[in-house]
This record gives structure tokens, sequence and C-alpha cells, in this order.
């Protein structure tokens, strides 16, 4: 690894002390879930790297900054993980439309979806950008008691399929895991 490159521990505590979470070493290792040694390993690597300086506030008590280094690195380290997000986004979102593109294909129009928030949004937009404009899709909050009629679009982890009532369902985790 690069001296001048940051892991994600190093980024962590770049992110810490850009945001004046920690005022001492005890509050950092706190909040990023380190001994205190392992805490100070990192202090003295990023002082070493030009990413962070210490200033003396009294005889005890010391202050964390960033350098204009340490602050160009976090923003420039922010905006890649901020776009790789978004092309792991595009990509899910490409593969719930096969997914419902291809149900929709085999003649099913009433969906209705179980699942996380965020996949929920997602799977909403994609049925709009899709102009499936004669199909419903019903949000549930909880597994159906009873049969519903149309395919059950499960969006979460460790569903039983002992609680499934549906006659047809797509466990959409697995299939976006093809």
């Amino acid at each position: 690894m690069s001296n001048e490159t940051l892991n994600e521990r190093e980024f962590e505590l770049i992110n810490i002390i850009g945001k004046r979470l920690g005022s001492n070493q005890r509050d950092l290792s706190q909040q990023l879930n380190l001994s205190l040694g392992q805490t100070n390993i990192l202090v003295r690597r990023l002082i070493s790297k030009g990413f962070i300086r210490i200033s003396q506030l009294n005889k005890r008590k010391v202050q964390y900054l960033l350098t204009p280094k340490g602050i160009s690195e976090k923003m420039r380290k922010s905006v890649k993980y901020t776009l790789n997000t978004i092309n792991a986004i595009g990509l899910i979102k490409n593969r719930v439309a096969g997914i419902l593109n291809n149900l929709y294909q085999d003649g099913h129009r009433r969906f209705y979806l179980y699942g996380e928030r965020d996949l929920c949004i997602l799977v909403d937009i994609v049925f709009k950008e899709l102009n499936l404009n004669d199909t419903v899709l019903v949000e549930l909050k909880n597994i159906p008691g009873k049969e519903v009629n149309g395919i059950l679009l499960i969006g979460k982890e460790k569903v039983s399929l002992a609680e499934i009532s549906a006659k047809e369902h797509v466990d959409l985790i697995i299939e976006m895991s093809k």
C-alpha cells in the first residue's frame, strides 16, 4: 500500500476528526471501536502521512485537526465512494428491471412487494421506468396471512417460506445475486 493512500480505518478516523466527534484518543478509540493502543498507532500514522496535526490546548489536552492534505483526501475518497455506490445502485436497478420484465413477459400483472423500504422504493422506480401501466404494485408491511391474487416479491432477507401463503413468489435478494 502506498504511503499516501488511506485504508478504511484511517479514512474512518479522518471522518471522525473532520466532524470533531472525538476530543481525545479515548473518544476516538470508542468511536472507532478500537483499543487505545491501536488508535494511537492510527493517529501517529496519519500525522506522519500529513493528513492530521495535533494542536496542544494545554498541558494535558490536545486537539486533532485535518490538514489541507487530509481535507483533500477525505473529499477525494468520499467522492470515489459516492460514485461506487451510485454505480452499484445502477447495477441493482438494472437487475431488478430484468426480473420484473421477465415476470411481466410471463403474464404477471399483479405484484405484492414485501421488503426493506429502500428496495421497495427502487422497485417502484423500476415499475415506473418500464411503463408497465397495466400492472398493479402493492407494498406490504407484513407477509399476508391470506393468499394474494398475484405474485409476491420478497425483498427482505431471512423470510421463512413457511410464512408465505402466495402461490407464486420471487425472492428478489436471491434473484439479484444470480
